[in-house]
């Protein structure tokens, strides 16, 4: 998955204070283009365009925390609210997310998926 940003250098250091706390490194640095590795592939990347059609991307976290953590993170890195961490009965009964908008305009996402609330 790639989303394009306008300014790598600006939108780089969000992109890597956000997705740590869900297990991503940036492991790929082009200039104008990197990759972030969770663990096993590198499979998310951004990459400088001269346009930028605004998209949504989400991200699964491994807990309740993490999203929380993820939320925090990408507010003290730039990025502006779009949906606090909470439960959002309306997409699914165990659904924990957050949301935040990049320095683009992109709805990043952290989704954690509460099985214990899903009965």
């Amino acid at each position: 998955t790639g989303v394009p940003v306008l300014d790598y250098k600006r939108s780089k250091p969000l992109y890597e204070k956000a997705l740590a706390p869900l297990g991503y490194k940036n492991e790929m640095d082009h200039g104008t283009a990197g990759g972030f590795n969770d663990g096993k592939n590198t499979d998310f990347w951004i990459g400088k365009a001269d346009q930028v059609a605004k998209t949504h991307v989400a991200f699964e976290a491994k807990s309740k925390d993490a999203v929380e953590s993820f939320y925090k993170a990408a507010l003290a890195a730039g990025g502006k609210d779009n949906g606090s961490p909470g439960y959002r009965k309306e997409y699914w009964p165990g659904y924990y997310a957050a949301f935040v908008y990049d320095l683009d305009g992109h709805n990043i996402e952290a989704v954690w998926y509460d099985y214990s609330k899903a009965k």
